[in-house]
Parts: structure tokens; sequence; C-alpha cells
């Protein structure tokens, strides 16, 4: 009986560290809607430097949330191939987008907006899109699974 609570423990345990990957994420978005809207713009030349067509940084929710989306597709490991996960993940990663635009409304420069929710949102989708795709699951498969026998 002991035996059988300490694999089941550890099997737990196993699990929900897979999840800190999204956490740690998690926190960088937060971090990163912490900077004022000061901080963000003096920052913004030194991308259209490298990115000249960049007239803003509304495309860095479609990347943040797509990011997550991929950290939570880790986290769920195969039960994420099946579409109620992949909706469980947009889903997440939209009620973590409702928390970020309220917190940026105590920010100085920065404001709730729908339409960075609406972004954040697609961004998760465009994740799920993709890696759905069979040839980019199977390869995303392999690698979270090489990951998970080494833990």
């Amino acid at each position: 009986m002991k035996q059988i609570h300490k694999a089941a423990s550890r099997d737990w345990l196993r699990r929900a560290a897979r999840f800190i990957p999204a956490f740690i994420w998690m926190g960088v978005i937060f971090w990163l809607s912490s900077r004022t809207g000061d901080e963000i713009g003096s920052v913004l030349p030194l991308f259209q430097k490298l990115f000249p067509f960049m007239t803003d940084f509304n495309w860095g929710h479609f990347v943040a949330y797509f990011i997550l989306a991929a950290a939570f597709d880790y986290g769920f490991g195969r039960r994420s191939d099946r579409i109620v996960f992949k909706l469980l993940i947009i889903l997440l990663c939209g009620l973590y987008g409702v928390t970020d635009e309220y917190h940026q409304q105590f920010v100085g420069g920065r404001l709730m907006d729908a339409a960075d929710l609406r972004n954040d949102m697609i961004g998760a989708a465009i994740w799920c899109l993709f890696v759905s795709v069979p040839f980019v699951r199977t390869r995303w498969r392999r690698w979270t699974e090489k990951e998970k026998r080494s833990f």
C-alpha cells in the first residue's frame, strides 16, 4: 500500500512540475506588463533597428501568449492532443490575459484594452492550430517525451 502511495505521489509531482515553464512564463508576462508606457516607448527604437516595420508592441501579445499556450501544452502532455484540452489551453491563456489587462490599468501609461486580450487569445489559438499539424505534433511530442524521460 505504501509503495502505491509513493508512486502516485511521485507521478503527481512529475505532472505538476511540467507546469513550471507555464508559471515562469506567466511571471515574464507580468514583468513585461509592469513596464510603464515610457519604459516601453524608450525600448521601441531598439527593436525598430532590427525590425524596421514595427510601429508598436502589439505583436508582442501574439508571441507572448503563443509561448504561454506552448507551455500549457507541455504541462498537459499528450492529453493536450485532444480538442477539449486545446480549448482549455486557449481559455487558460484568455483568463490570464484578463488578469494581465486588469493589472495594466494600475501601471503608468498603460490601459486595459480588449484588443490586447483578443490578440492574447489569437496567439494561444495559433499555437493550438500549429501543434495540431501532424508533422509538428509528432516532433513536439517526441521532444517533450524526451524531456519527460530525463525527469
